[in-house]
């Protein structure tokens, strides 16, 4: 796979006008997406990954085969920015998600560890509310057993489908181990 740089933006204004189709990932501060970016495109600091939440400050495009884009959203959650930064990043990315008319699919990255959050919930809904296609991707796979990730996709499935009529594509990732790498990839190819 052949990923390049294309360039960071902070508004709209300012994302490339190249009509190829996108596709973003996003997830809560520090939920391994810069890893699993990293892990897909098999190039080693693509996306920068860091200790610290909030990392990712921008909207970061790269040209995949000369044929799409990989869009590199950042985090929501517990950044350490000001009130007034994350409402700037939370508009940005609605005007985002609403506008841009190249986007074929959002992947929605979850902690598979972690209890359905908030944050995650109140998102998938914001995407499916406006028609916006998504995905699920667990990330961190390998830190639990065969058995504990099946009941964490089970017990959160079942909790989507209260206010869900059917599932969105769920993937379970490790960027360790590179679990998943292959379905993803395929996914993709097949919504090209």
């Amino acid at each position: 796979m052949k990923a390049l740089f294309v360039k960071s933006s902070v508004q709209l204004s300012q994302l490339p006008s190249l009509e190829i189709p996108e596709f973003a990932f996003i997830g809560r501060s520090n939920v391994g997406k810069s890893s699993l970016i990293n892990m897909i495109t098999a190039v080693k600091g693509l996306a920068k990954t860091s200790g610290s939440p909030g990392k990712t400050q921008t909207i970061n495009h790269f040209i995949i085969n000369e044929k799409w884009h990989l869009v590199d959203l950042p985090g929501y959650g517990f950044a350490k920015v000001s009130q007034a930064t994350r409402a700037e990043w939370e508009a940005l990315m609605k005007s985002y998600f609403l506008n841009r008319k190249q986007l074929v699919n959002t992947f929605s990255l979850i902690d598979i560890r972690l209890e359905p959050q908030k944050k995650d919930l109140d998102f998938i809904e914001f995407l499916g509310v406006n028609g916006i296609p998504f995905s699920i991707v667990f990330t961190k796979s390998d830190k639990l057993t065969p058995n504990q990730v099946r009941q964490k996709v089970n017990a959160y499935s079942t909790k989507l489908l209260e206010f869900w009529e059917e599932l969105p594509p769920i993937f379970v990732t490790s960027a360790t181990d590179r679990t998943g790498k292959e379905e993803l990839i395929k996914y993709i190819n097949e919504l090209l």
